[in-house]
């Protein structure tokens, strides 16, 4: 089969299409034709050696995708060949067939494109561990998103509106906005050419944010730790500008909030019934309307090289997707 391959964590320009054995199919898998694939930056970090964990190589990069079931495992009971599915893992999308559990595939409802379907489990799936699980998010309270137009960021503001939150976005270039006030945020800074601080003082009257969501990390995240209300939940998602940061620890202290760590992906890994179950509420409320996966463009397999680098300059906003079938 055609699939993409890193043979080693130099980065996305050293990827190449190749043609390799299909993948073995484990008992609680099913094997998926695979029409679409998004590109996340999470993808970006593995090719190149900077994610937590390392695929022994070669590999095939992709976190998510969507298409037909080809076969199943037998352990296997939810699916059968035939069926539409999204589904993720932590590599093997782009390429014609790949692997997922069981777990973590869901039917895809009907009349929903194979590239919007290969859309939301990562970011819609973060986004709702992070403020349904995590932040016990509560109709009308203040939500901060950074790194708002990607395709997390997007999602929060998505999911936040839809669970009655009042949205900030936080964007780096002007853009940005019409976006992110298209999908629910009430306000937007650009924290490229705003004092971040102040203007979160100004939306807010001086309270601060109930939920800061953070895709950046840096110094941004260490202005967040500033800005947050009593009893509020401040998590980080990742660390999109490159840099780790650190808070004193007095500033939650003073106000009795706490920092929330979100890492979906073991989270799935750890309580996959709850994932699936999640995943579950995703597509009934993505069939319903009430989520909009934003898919920024469509690129054929051979551009895997090339999306990833978008992804990686942010000229992204939603998510780019590898069309396959």
């Amino acid at each position: 089969m055609k699939a993409v391959v890193c043979s080693s964590f130099t980065g996305p320009a050293d990827l190449r299409v190749a043609e390799i054995d299909e993948p073995k199919l484990g008992g609680d898998e099913i094997l998926i034709d695979v029409h679409a694939a998004s590109v996340s930056f999470m993808d970006q970090l593995l090719v190149s050696g900077l994610y937590q964990m390392r695929p022994q190589t070669p590999f095939v990069p992709g976190t998510e995708a969507s298409g037909i079931v080809a076969a199943v495992g037998d352990k296997v009971t939810k699916f059968a060949p035939g069926d539409r599915v999204a589904c993720s893992n932590w590599i093997g999308g782009y390429a014609e067939r790949m692997t997922a559990k069981e777990s973590k595939s869901v039917r895809l409802p009907d009349g929903v494109a194979f590239e919007t379907g290969a859309s939301v489990l990562h970011n819609y799936g973060t986004a709702w561990y992070a403020l349904v699980e995590r932040a016990r998010a509560q109709r009308g309270e203040t939500l901060f998103v950074t790194g708002a137009a990607g395709g997390i960021g997007l999602a929060a503001v998505d999911l936040g509106r839809h669970l009655g939150l009042r949205v900030i976005a936080g964007v780096g270039s002007d853009d940005k906005a019409a976006l992110v006030r298209g999908y629910g945020a009430s306000d937007v800074v650009n924290y490229r050419s705003e004092d971040l601080r102040d203007r979160i003082k100004s939306i807010t009257s001086g309270e601060g944010i109930d939920i800061g969501f953070d895709n950046v990390g840096g110094a941004i995240f260490e202005q967040m730790a500033r800005l947050m209300k009593w009893s509020g939940r401040l998590m980080p998602i990742g660390f999109t500008g490159g840099t780790i940061p650190s808070v004193p620890m007095n500033l939650p202290l003073l106000k009795n909030y706490s920092i929330v760590g979100v890492f979906a992906g073991a989270w799935a890994e750890k309580f996959p019934g709850e994932a699936a179950r999640a995943n579950d509420t995703l597509m009934q409320l993505l069939a319903e309307g009430q989520i909009r996966p934003h898919v920024d463009r469509v690129l054929p397999l051979e551009q895997a090289s090339e999306a990833m680098h978008a992804v990686a300059s942010r000229t992204v906003q939603g998510r780019i997707v590898l069309k396959i079938r």
